[in-house]
């Protein structure tokens, strides 16, 4: 793989930036109407947001993880603070910002569509990666991954290191200044890249993004699976794993964790997507976006009983 050849790669913790929050969440049998009540069969109260959801599902699979974010100086910010903790993350340069609030959201999941809906409190706003202790946990990791709030501030720490970590980015949401130049890892959704670039075929796509980016390619499609190209390869589409999906609730922000987990072991680029998908199916078997990620002997037994994903060349 390319990133063999590049600086960080010896260094094994892996850096998440960006958003956390803490979310409850309540399954139905269907949304209710203006003023109406409607039973949940189950609620769960659960950490959540896209970059910690993605720290949370490497360090189940075994990585040493830390994570940049900020929280209020709150009840909520020190629980999602917690959760964290309990899976393994450093958590010790995260900002606690004194009279702001934690971010949570309210979530309300149907049973029979597998969608939802969902109210949020804004995160707090604060720069991710200027104190010193974030410099030095971002020069220490060898990959950073952010989401759309810590894509600036990660990017211009970065470029100021002298020897900085390889880079990943989460794509799904649309960043106003964005550009890809830079990235080694870059990872948004098809949707996502048709509302940037246009609706074009999916393997043209793949290429411009890739063009801009100079770096590797990964778009995810839901249960269709992703694709995948390569420097100097050609875009491929590889399957999605088949599982009794309960709700859809941070797979893509799991699927960003297990595929930085699987590259960062230095596995293909196929290889890792394969297991990158299955570690997110699994996921939505669980109500809330972190308690279905499976470790590494669960993700190997359930990959050992399905057939091999070969994908196809386009």
């Amino acid at each position: 793989m390319h990133w063999a050849a590049q600086g960080g790669t010896d260094r094994h913790l892996l850096t998440f930036v960006g958003a956390a929050t803490l979310d409850a969440l309540a399954l139905v049998d269907r949304y209710p109407d203006a003023d109406e009540r409607v039973v949940a069969s189950q609620l769960a109260f659960a950490g959540g947001g896209p970059a910690a959801t993605a720290a949370v599902a490497a360090a189940r699979l075994g990585h040493e993880v830390a994570f940049l974010g900020a929280v209020g100086a709150d009840e909520t910010g020190e629980e999602i603070i917690a959760g964290l903790e309990r899976e393994g993350v450093r958590t010790d340069a995260m900002l606690r910002i004194e009279g702001a609030h934690s971010g949570a959201s309210v979530v309300v999941i149907t049973r029979s569509t597998a969608t939802r809906a969902i109210s949020n409190r804004p995160l707090p706003r604060a720069d991710l990666t200027s104190s010193p202790e974030a410099r030095d946990l971002l020069a220490a990791s060898g990959w950073v991954h952010t989401d759309h709030i810590g894509w600036e501030p990660t990017m211009r720490t970065l470029a100021e290191l002298e020897q900085p970590p390889l880079s990943s980015f989460d794509g799904g949401h649309l960043v106003d200044g964005f550009t890809a130049d830079g990235l080694d890892l870059y990872v948004p959704t098809v949707d996502a890249l048709r509302r940037r670039l246009g609706d074009l075929p999916v393997p043209e796509l793949l290429g411009r993004a890739a063009e801009e980016s100079s770096g590797t390619v990964v778009a995810t499609a839901g249960g269709d699976g992703a694709w995948l190209l390569s420097p100097g390869g050609a875009a491929q589409q590889i399957p999605g794993s088949p599982v009794e999906v309960l709700s859809t609730l941070g797979a893509g922000d799991v699927f960003h964790g297990a595929l930085l987990a699987q590259v960062a072991e230095g596995r293909p680029l196929h290889e890792s997507v394969v297991r990158a998908h299955a570690v997110a199916a699994l996921s939505t078997t669980a109500l809330d976006g972190r308690s279905g990620i499976p470790d590494r002997a669960a993700l190997d037994a359930f990959l050992s009983d399905q057939p091999a994903a070969s994908g196809h060349l386009v």
